[in-house]
């Protein structure tokens, strides 16, 4: 009897243990609870969180899954300044996904969460010490039948707030980039338009992101 109790205690003990860790794992990237609410709203901004990598080992340099793939190979870089527009700001984590090159958020077939509607092309970064980032990509499609500028979509979640959209990188020479879609721009963040340029075989464009530009929500210095 004492032998079974004894193995019965040593299986629970080993449980609860497994258990913990699972947790911890899954725990790694969740919103802290007291982080400070901004934002309007944003379906699909927890994606940020389902990085396979902890947020405190992420780089500030991603190539997205689609790069090695036929089509415009694009990098993007910037500095992502504090509210004053001036300070860098170290440790903010970038979510960025975008469509095909025919359109669509394609699969892979093995997607979980998000993945199941943003599809694979997507990845995760984090500013460096001098608010850098960059990542390499290739240039999105527009989607098909429709009248909606190519763009990528951004979520940004940094230290102590919680994740919250900015305007989607958009490309100046985009024949549907019409005036009246950019009228539609909020410049939350900044201005999402680049233009990028042929530097080989690459396009090469630059962004510079302003944390808490006209966010909802987002407090005021002071």
């Amino acid at each position: 009897m004492k032998r079974i109790f004894y193995c019965l205690l040593i299986f629970i003990l080993i449980f609860i243990s497994c258990s913990n860790k699972v947790s911890e794992i899954k725990n790694n990237n969740v919103k802290s609870s007291d982080s400070i609410i901004v934002g309007d709203g944003c379906e699909g901004c927890e994606a940020v969180y389902e990085s396979l990598v902890d947020f405190g080992h992420l780089n500030w340099i991603d190539t997205l899954p689609d790069y090695a793939e036929p089509g415009l190979k694009l990098s993007i870089t910037g500095t992502v300044y504090n509210p004053d527009g001036k300070t860098p700001a170290p440790g903010v984590v970038l979510y960025i996904y975008h469509t095909d090159q025919k359109g669509y958020y394609s699969k892979k077939g093995n997607e979980t969460g998000w993945g199941k509607r943003h599809g694979y092309i997507r990845g995760w970064i984090k500013t460096n010490s001098q608010g850098q980032y960059r990542f390499y990509t290739l240039k999105p499609v527009a989607y098909p039948g429709e009248k909606i500028p190519a763009h990528i979509h951004i979520t940004l979640k940094e230290p102590g707030f919680t994740a919250y959209w900015i305007d989607e990188y958009l490309f100046d020479d985009d024949v549907l980039l019409t005036a009246m879609e950019r009228k539609k721009c909020e410049n939350r963040g900044g201005s999402g338009i680049i233009m990028p340029e042929k530097k080989g075989d690459l396009l090469v464009a630059e962004r510079d992101i302003i944390l808490g530009l006209h966010i909802p929500g987002y407090p005021k210095k002071g």
